[in-house]
């Protein structure tokens, strides 16, 4: 058999023989522990007199900040889009992820290399058993190739590595987009509540000015006593006080905000404007759809997927590799006779390696693997318990919000109706003004606990859209071949 038949019998009994070591990959269970062993509830359990998310609710589709209706709420959520920095972060690291399936995929094909050779060499005439020309030329230029079978799949599972990896990673992209537009959410909402109360806080201002004018009026004509008119300075002193305070937290809001659109805060500011918005509808599907609408469950179950292909690599250390060379080219004497065809060389061959002793280093390797699944899978059955935690946290919260708005609105009106007859009684001379201080007091803390609510509502809102995994669906993901294939699409981030 010629040289070249031998070789390629070497290759094809090498292929032949050839096969992927270690566990197939299966999706672990996402609740099971020693404490609890059955699957996923059928519903939440504070999701009871919510409305389930039908098929055809795609409210939360993308641009899930639309829900709520607010113009310039969805012109600032677009910035954040484009200009965060921290976005910009996650996503390079997808970037720099997905290159480097391109780097572990090179395994797969030969390693070619040129390095081509000019010497000329002028012997000593005193060297023994010197020739008549006293120089020769060496004119080299060789091809070489080398490639390594991949007897045991440890190259194909180098490369599923790094593609899960990469899919982690746009999962943790989506995650970290979802965060961040979910914190400018909330802190536009405190900005408007604060703007709430800060006309709140200023029209009461209005009104205890008005008052003590009317109370000093009395004291002049003798129908009051002075400390009617200390009480009356006092409770406007105090309101001015909290009207003043409440400009501090605004501006706070106003900075992070900027911050998160990718603007210094003094270069940014927004309008007054009251929070004026309801609670939008927000649809909630079952605990078992949550595994495929959470970037960061998509994150942590790839990255177990990853660590059971590390498994495999570590195992298939154990078995003989199988490595293919092979060099062409030519060399002469002269440039003249560089590329003749008697100048031609060629050489191929195969190496078979394999490790006899290592001290106890692939056996570690492969326990090391083994532990790093084991913690893989814990934080993804984590993940996905904390994941059920905060839906239920805030299904809880706007159902229970909701009921406390109610009781509320009627304390604000029985507040103001008390005021009234307070205010009455006493320019009727039947009550003291400490009783329409205390009555003033009660309506002033009555209706900043009305504005208060209102925010933790809009706030939940926004916590239960970010726990639902804002729209977001596992199909989004990049697909594992798509990150394989040879020139890798252009940036869409």
């Amino acid at each position: 058999m010629s040289l070249r038949g031998r070789l390629l019998a070497v290759v094809a009994a090498g292929l032949a023989v050839a096969c992927t070591v270690g566990p197939d990959y299966v999706k672990p269970s996402t609740l099971e522990t020693p404490a609890y062993k059955e699957p996923p509830p059928d519903s939440f359990t504070a999701a009871g007199v919510w409305k389930r998310a039908q098929p055809s609710d795609r409210l939360l589709r993308s641009k899930w900040w639309e829900v709520f209706g607010d113009p310039e709420l969805n012109a600032l959520e677009e910035q954040v889009s484009v200009a965060n920095q921290n976005l910009k972060i996650a996503a390079a690291r997808f970037r720099q992820a997905r290159a480097l399936v391109g780097f572990s995929r090179a395994a797969e094909f030969p390693t070619i290399g040129v390095s081509p050779q000019i010497d000329s060499l002028k012997e000593s005439l005193n060297k023994p058993y010197v020739t008549a020309t006293h120089t020769t030329g060496d004119f080299v230029l060789p091809l070489d190739a080398s490639y390594e079978v991949d007897l045991w799949g440890r190259v194909a599972r180098t490369v599923n590595a790094a593609g899960e990896e990469a899919q982690a990673t746009a999962a943790d992209l989506e995650t970290a987009s979802l965060s961040l537009h979910a914190e400018l959410a909330i802190d536009y909402f405190d900005l408007r509540s604060a703007d709430s109360l800060a006309k709140l806080l200023n029209d009461s201002v209005k009104y205890y000015a008005d008052a003590l004018q009317l109370t000093e009026n009395r004291a002049e004509g003798g129908a009051a006593p002075e400390s009617d008119v200390a009480q009356a300075k006092t409770l406007l002193d105090t309101t001015r006080v909290q009207a003043t305070d409440i400009t501090v937290q605004r501006a706070q809001f106003e900075h992070a905000i900027a911050v998160l659109i990718g603007k210094p805060p003094a270069a940014f500011g927004l309008p007054a404007s009251p929070l004026a918005l309801r609670q939008p509808f927000v649809p909630v599907g079952i605990p078992s759809e949550l595994l495929q609408r959470r970037p960061d469950i998509a994150a942590a179950e790839r990255r177990v997927a990853e660590a059971n292909e590390q498994i495999g690599i570590a195992e298939a250390a154990y078995y003989p590799s199988l490595y293919l060379n092979g060099s062409i080219g030519f060399e002469g004497t002269t440039v003249a006779n560089w590329f003749n065809w008697p100048s031609l060389f060629w050489a191929v061959g195969a190496t078979m390696s394999e490790t006899l002793f290592d001290g106890g280093r692939r056996n570690a390797t492969s326990k090391a693997a083994l532990a790093a699944y084991d913690a893989t899978v814990a934080a993804y059955r984590q993940t996905t318990l904390a994941a059920f935690q905060e839906v239920e946290d805030n299904l809880a919260a706007l159902r229970i919000l909701e009921q406390e708005a109610q009781q509320q609105a009627a304390a604000v009106a029985s507040a103001k109706r008390s005021l009234e007859l307070s205010n009455s009684r006493y320019v009727g001379g039947r009550d003291t003004y400490l009783q329409v201080i205390v009555a003033e007091t009660v309506a002033l803390s009555n209706e900043i606990n009305e504005t208060q609510i209102l925010r933790r509502r809009m706030e939940a809102s926004v916590l239960l859209i970010k726990a639902l995994g804002g729209g977001w669906d596992t199909a989004d993901l990049p697909k594992l071949e798509d990150l394989k294939r040879a020139g890798d699409h252009d940036d869409k981030k």
